[in-house]
C-alpha cells in the first residue's frame, strides 16, 4: 500500500559496522576502481561488492582492487563476519547476502530455482535492507539492465541511504539510470565524489536533532502547511489530513539529503525546485507489501470467512475492494486465497457453484498501479511463499515469476485516492490494512461510515494489526480481534453521517460559483431552460444505447429491457449479444453500414417479441463529434403501431416478403457465425505470435546479460593484459640488465638445464665451445671444446645429484688454462632446474706459477756452498 514511511518502526540493534553494498555490471571496473581510491580508510564501514560474473569463470576484480585502495580485499566466502573497513568481492557467479552482519554465499549452480536472467544485485541490496535496516547503504554502477532497482527501493524503503553513479560519467547508463527512474536514490554524483557523499550522508541522522530544534515549532508546522498545499497544487492530491508526524519525517528525510538547515529552507527549495516536488510526492508514497503478509490474517481468512462468504446466496460476483494495494501483491494474495477456497469446496461438494470474482485494487501511486498491472515479480519477492502456491499462480518470466491469467483476470487496478474520490459499493471483503495509521483521527472517523455504506449485509472488513474501527464499534462486530477482522452490522446509518468525497466536491464547487458568480436573470432564465431540457430528456426521449465499433455496450438512456437482455453465462455488454434474436441480425448489418458509409442507417417494420400491435424502428447513428464519441454509434429505439391487414390481395407479397426477410437473416447469421469463427482463429494466432515474442524477448534478455558478463570479463582481461605487458616490459629490461652484467664481467659463462642441454651463454663462452645461437637447446655432449676436460659432462652429473659445486683448473688446446667452477642453478623458489658453468681465464696466474716453479727449482738449496 502507498503510505508514508514511518522511521520510527522499531529495528534490532546493531553494534557492527555499516555495511554498504555496492553493485555494479559492464564498464563498473573503472567506476569501481576511481570509488575506491578515494574511500577513506576511516569510515568504519564493511564494503560488499558484486559484479555480474560468467559462469563458471573466476574473477580477478579484487586482485584489481587492491591496487588502488589501502583497505584490505578479500574473495567473499560463505560465513565470514564483515568487518570495519575490508572489501569483500564476489569472486565468482552465484547468491551473495548478508544475514545478521555475516556473509552467505552459494555458487549459482547451488541457488535453487535460479532459471533465466540472474539478479544478484537485487539478492544483496534486499538481504542488507531486511538485516540493516536504516543502517544500510547501496550503490549502483555502470551497467545494462535493471538489476539493483529493487534492491535500492528495498533500502530506500526502510530510511537506509542509497546512491547511484551520475549517468553521464557511466559507460552503460541503463543501471544507474533505471534507479534514478524509480525515485529511489538519494544522491547522484560520480564514483570518485560517492565516497565524501556516503561519509556525509551517514554523519545525518547525528545532526537531525541540531538542524530541527523542538523549540521552534510554530515555524516547521506553518513550513510543513505550506509544502503540503504546493503538493496539492502540483499532484491534486490533499495530504493535509496526514498525521503530521509523519509527513515531517519525510519531509527531514529530503531536507537532509539536500543539507538544508530548516524546514522554512527546504520550502524555499521547493519553490525554485518544481521538480523537487515529485521527488518529495514519490517520497511520501512509499509501498510496503508482500504476498500473504501477517500469515495469521490470511490463514483466518481462508478458514473461517472466505468459505462462508463464498457458500452464500447470490446473484452476481463476489465482490472485494483492497485499499492501498501499492504493487499489487496484496490484492494477487486475496484472489489466490479465494481460487483455492474456491478448489476446496468444489472437491468438498461436487455441486457448489464456483463464483466470479471481482476484485477493485486501488491506491495514490500510480508508479505502483503500473506494476501491478503487469503481474510480474522477482524471485526474492516470492521467496516466502510455498513452492507449491507459487508453482501453481506463477510462471517463470523475466529473471522472476509472472502471476497466471486466471489470478491476473480477477483484480482491476485503478489510482484512487480514497479522501476525494467515491468509494466502491455492494462489496463483501474490504481490506484496508496499515493505511489508516497514516491518517489523523478525523479521517479516520469519516472512513468508517464510509466503508460501512460499501459493504453489503454481513460484509467483511479486515484491517491493519495496529488499527481499530475506533468509535464506530456500533457498526462492525468484531469477528478474530488478533487479526482484526470485522463483520458489518446492520445499524442504520443516519441521514448525512456518510461524508462522500463526491459531496465534498460537489459543495465546494456549488460554494465557489455562489462566491464568484452572483445570480441574474439570465443565470435564473439559462437555469429554468436547462431544467425544462432535462425534463423532456427523461419524459419524452426514445430508449438508446451508446456503442463502440465492436458493439460493446458504453451507455444506456432510458429502458431498453423490451429490446436487450442480459446473455446467459459470463457477463457480456455487447449489443449483438444483448439484443433480442429477432433484432440481431438486422441490427448488426445496420451497425456495420453506418459505420462504414458514416450515414445514419434506419430499420423499419422490426418485430417486438410478445406484442403483435406494435413494431419496433431502430435508426443507428454515427458519431463524428464530440471527438471523444468519434466512431462511435448512437442507436435509438421507437416504438410504432403495427399497419393493420389490407386484405388477402396484399397478404401474398408480404408472405414473399417475410419468407425473403427470413431467408437474408439466416444468411446474415450463417456469416456472423462464420466472422465469429475467423475472429477466434485470429485470436488464437494472436496468442500464438504473442507467446513467440514473449519467448524471443526472455531469450534477447537472456544474450543481453551474457553480452553484460562478458562486457564485464572483457573489462577484466584488458586490466591484465595490461599488467602483464608491463610485466613484459619489466622482464625484458631485466633480462638486458643481466645480459650487460653478465658480459661487463669477462667471464664465460654456460647455463644447462635438468637434461644438460644448453639454456643461455654469454659471449666469453664462444671462444671455448664455439656456440652458436642455433645451440641453444642442444646437449653438452654435443658441443665441441677447446677444453681439455673429458670430465666435464660427468662432474655436471655429480653436481646435480650432490647439489654440491665443483671447481677444477684445465687446459684449453691454445694453451690458455681457465679455472672451471660448476654450480646447481637454483629458482627463487628454492628448486633445481640445471647447472651454471662458469670459466674464468687464469693464463697469466699459471704462467706466473710456472716461472716461480722454475725459478724454485733453478735455485741452490738452502745452506749450500757456491
Amino acid at each position: 500500500m502507498s503510505v508514508l514511511s514511518d522511521l520510527s518502526v522499531s529495528v534490532p540493534a546493531r553494534d557492527g559496522p555499516r555495511i554498504v553494498g555496492i553493485g555494479a555490471s559492464a564498464g563498473g571496473l573503472s567506476a569501481m576502481e576511481a570509488f575506491f581510491a578515494h574511500v577513506p580508510l576511516d569510515t568504519d564501514c564493511a564494503y560488499v561488492v558484486v559484479q555480474h560474473m560468467a559462469p563458471d569463470h573466476p574473477s580477478l576484480l579484487g586482485t584489481l582492487l587492491q591496487r588502488v585502495t589501502a583497505l584490505p580485499v578479500s574473495d567473499a566466502q560463505d560465513g565470514v563476519v564483515l568487518l570495519p573497513n575490508t572489501v569483500h568481492v564476489m569472486a565468482c557467479d552465484g547468491a551473495l547476502t548478508v544475514v545478521r552482519g555475516c556473509l552467505h554465499f552459494r555458487a549459482a549452480h547451488k541457488v535453487p530455482g535460479l532459471r533465466g536472467p540472474h539478479l544478484p544485485i537485487d539478492g544483496l541490496l534486499t538481504s542488507l535492507a531486511q538485516d540493516q535496516g536504516e543502517r544500510a547503504v547501496g550503490v549502483v554502477l555502470s551497467g545494462m539492465g535493471r538489476d539493483g532497482v529493487q534492491g535500492l527501493q528495498a533500502i530506500y524503503n526502510t530510511g537506509g541511504l542509497t546512491l547511484a553513479q551520475q549517468p553521464d560519467t557511466a559507460a552503460f547508463v541503463s543501471m544507474p539510470q533505471s534507479a534514478i527512474d524509480a525515485q529511489c536514490v538519494d544522491v547522484v554524483a560520480p564514483p570518485q565524489d560517492m565516497p565524501a557523499r556516503m561519509v556525509q550522508g551517514l554523519k545525518m541522522p547525528k545532526v537531525k536533532a541540531a538542524l530541527v530544534q523542538p523549540s521552534a515549532d510554530a515555524e516547521p508546522i506553518d513550513a510543513l502547511q505550506a509544502i503540503v498545499r504546493l503538493l496539492h497544487q502540483q499532484h491534486k492530491h490533499d495530504l493535509s489530513l496526514y498525521k503530521p508526524s509523519t509527513l515531517r519525517r519525510r519531509v527531514e528525510r529530503r531536507m537532509h539529503v539536500h543539507q538544508l538547515p530548516s524546514m522554512a529552507a527546504y520550502l524555499e527549495h521547493l519553490q525554485t525546485h518544481p521538480q523537487e516536488l515529485a521527488l518529495l510526492f514519490s517520497e511520501i508514497l512509499i509501498g510496503v507489501t508482500a504476498f500473504f503478509r501477517d500469515p495469521l490474517v490470511w490463514s483466518d481468512l481462508a478458514e473461517k470467512v472466505l468459505p462462508g462468504l463464498l457458500q452464500q446466496p447470490r446473484t452476481g460476483p463476489v465482490r472485494a475492494w483492497v485499499l492501498g494495494c501499492s504493487t499489487g501483491e496484496e490484492a494477487y494474495s486475496l484472489a489466490m486465497a479465494l481460487q483455492e477456497v474456491q478448489d476446496d469446496l468444489a472437491k468438498a461438494s461436487p455441486a457448489h457453484k464456483p463464483w466470479p470474482v471481482q476484485i477493485f485494487a486501488t491506491d495514490l501511486n500510480a508508479a505502483g498501479i503500473a506494476v501491478a498491472r503487469k503481474g510480474c515479480y522477482s524471485a526474492q519477492s516470492l521467496a516466502e511463499m510455498d513452492p507449491v502456491r507459487r508453482d501453481r499462480f506463477f510462471v517463470p518470466y523475466d529473471g522472476g515469476y509472472l502471476i497466471q491469467p486466471e489470478i491476473r483476470s480477477m483484480v482491476l487496478f485503478a489510482q484512487h485516492d480514497v479522501i476525494q474520490d467515491p468509494p466502491f459499493t455492494q462489496l463483501d471483503l474490504l481490506l484496508c490494512r496499515n493505511v489508516l495509521i497514516y491518517f489523523n483521527a478525523a479521517l479516520q472517523r469519516r472512513l468508517m461510515p464510509l466503508f460501512h455504506f460499501s459493504l453489503r449485509p454481513a460484509g467483511v472488513l479486515v484491517l491493519g494489526s495496529a488499527e481499530t474501527v475506533g468509535r464506530s464499534q456500533s457498526l462492525f462486530a468484531v469477528l478474530h480481534p488478533k487479526s482484526r477482522i470485522y463483520r458489518r452490522n446492520e445499524q442504520t446509518l443516519l441521514p448525512g453521517s456518510v461524508d462522500f468525497p463526491i459531496q465534498r466536491s460537489l459543495k465546494a464547487r456549488a460554494a465557489v460559483q455562489e462566491l464568484s458568480v452572483p445570480m441574474s436573470a439570465s443565470n435564473a432564465s439559462s437555469n429554468l431552460q436547462s431544467l425544462a431540457d432535462q425534463v423532456l430528456l427523461q419524459t419524452f426521449s426514445p430508449a438508446a444505447v451508446l456503442v463502440n465499433a465492436t458493439g460493446d455496450i458504453l451507455y444506456i438512456s432510458g429502458r431498453t429491457g423490451r429490446y436487450l437482455e442480459p446473455a446467459a453465462g459470463k457477463a457480456n455488454w455487447n449489443v449483438h449479444v444483448m439484443l433480442r434474436h429477432a433484432l440481431r441480425a438486422q441490427v448488426a448489418m445496420a451497425l456495420r453500414q453506418a459505420l462504414q458509409e458514416r450515414q445514419p442507417v434506419v430499420l423499419h417494420g422490426l418485430p417486438l417479441e410478445g406484442d403483435g400491435q406494435r413494431q419496433l424502428q431502430v435508426t443507428v447513428q454515427p458519431l463524428q463529434e464530440p471527438q471523444a464519441l468519434a466512431g462511435m454509434a448512437m442507436l435509438v429505439f421507437k416504438e410504432v403501431a403495427a399497419p393493420g391487414t389490407a386484405g388477402s390481395a396484399s397478404a401474398l407479397p408480404n408472405a414473399a416478403l417475410v419468407d425473403e426477410l427470413q431467408s437474408a437473416r439466416e444468411e446474415i447469421q450463417a456469416l456472423r457465425h462464420e466472422m465469429q469463427a475467423s475472429k477466434e482463429e485470429m485470436h488464437a494466432l494472436n496468442e500464438s505470435m504473442q507467446t513467440a515474442n514473449e519467448e524471443l524477448q526472455s531469450s534477447n534478455e537472456e544474450l543481453t546479460t551474457s553480452k553484460e558478463e562478458a562486457q564485464s570479463m572483457n573489462e577484466e582481461l584488458q586490466t591484465i593484459n595490461g599488467e602483464l605487458q608491463t610485466r613484459l616490459d619489466d622482464l625484458a629490461l631485466a633480462q638486458s640488465d643481466m645480459q650487460n652484467l653478465l658480459n661487463s664481467t669477462d667471464i664465460a659463462t654456460l647455463f644447462l638445464d635438468n637434461d644438460l642441454n644448453v639454456r643461455r651463454y654469454t659471449e666469453q663462452a664462444v671462444g671455448i665451445f664455439h656456440l652458436r645461437e642455433a645451440d641453444v637447446g642442444r646437449p653438452l655432449s654435443d658441443l665441441a671444446s677447446t677444453l681439455d676436460y673429458p670430465q666435464l659432462q660427468t662432474d655436471v652429473k655429480e653436481t646435480l645429484r650432490t647439489l654440491a659445486s665443483c671447481a677444477k683448473s684445465v687446459v684449453a688446446s691454445d694453451g690458455r688454462w681457465f679455472s672451471v667452477r660448476i654450480m646447481p642453478y637454483r629458482t627463487l623458489a628454492n628448486m633445481i632446474q640445471g647447472a651454471v658453468l662458469t670459466f674464468v681465464d687464469i693464463s697469466a696466474a699459471k704462467a706466473l706459477e710456472f716461472r716461480l716453479r722454475e725459478a724454485h727449482a733453478a735455485a741452490p738449496p738452502a745452506g749450500a756452498k757456491s
